[in-house]
């Protein structure tokens, strides 16, 4: 059964770097009474995460950089080993994952995999995160990557193997949802 929802009034609150909105909204319960409800949800667009492997080598290829939001919740540098993932913007999914693993990685790939679709944190950002897979190899690489200075990212390439990076979760080194989401997929499904 669908919940039924009237919105009553949305606000913007913040249009600085992506829009923060507040909802008032009236919310039918179970036992037919209506609540009225305020909730904010931060809008920054839909975004797409890739985990590049190479199946003869057991390796994969991450990023490192720094996340504000890391460092001001307790991650003493802020860096976050992370697989890489940019916003659609206006590309497709795919188009969008092709681009962002050029501009972040240097590797040039052609065939992505779409392995699913999440919402990383609905109680409070709008976001769906496509995930995809995709194989890589040394003649692949076209540059050094590093991410775009316009966008203000400096980004560090990590060639790791499997067995590390999995290592490195369980050892709090990589604590990114979506890159641990990527690694557990590659070992449940035996890829790596």
């Amino acid at each position: 059964m669908l919940p039924e929802i009237k919105i009553q009034k949305e606000e913007i609150l913040s249009d600085n770097w992506y829009i923060l909105r507040k909802f008032t909204y009236d919310f039918k319960l179970k036992n037919g009474s209506w609540q009225t409800q305020t909730r904010e949800a931060y809008d920054r667009g839909n975004g797409a995460v890739i985990l590049l492997y190479n199946q003869e080598q057991k390796s994969v290829i991450l990023t490192r950089q720094f996340r504000l939001p890391s460092f001001v919740n307790g991650n003493p540098s802020g860096m976050l080993i992370e697989a890489c993932a940019g916003l659609l913007d206006k590309d497709s999914p795919e188009d969008c994952i092709r681009r962002e693993v050029e501009e972040e990685t240097g590797y040039k790939v052609s065939h992505v995999r779409k392995i699913f679709e999440a919402y990383m944190s609905p109680g409070s950002v709008t976001e769906i995160l496509y995930f995809f897979i995709a194989e890589y190899a040394a003649s692949m690489k076209i540059h050094e990557g590093g991410g775009v200075e316009h966008e203000q990212e400096e980004i560090e390439v990590l060639e790791l193997p499997f067995e590390k990076a999995l290592a490195m979760i369980d050892d709090g080194d990589i604590r990114d949802a979506k890159t641990i989401m990527l690694l557990q997929h590659l070992r449940l499904k035996g890829i790596l």
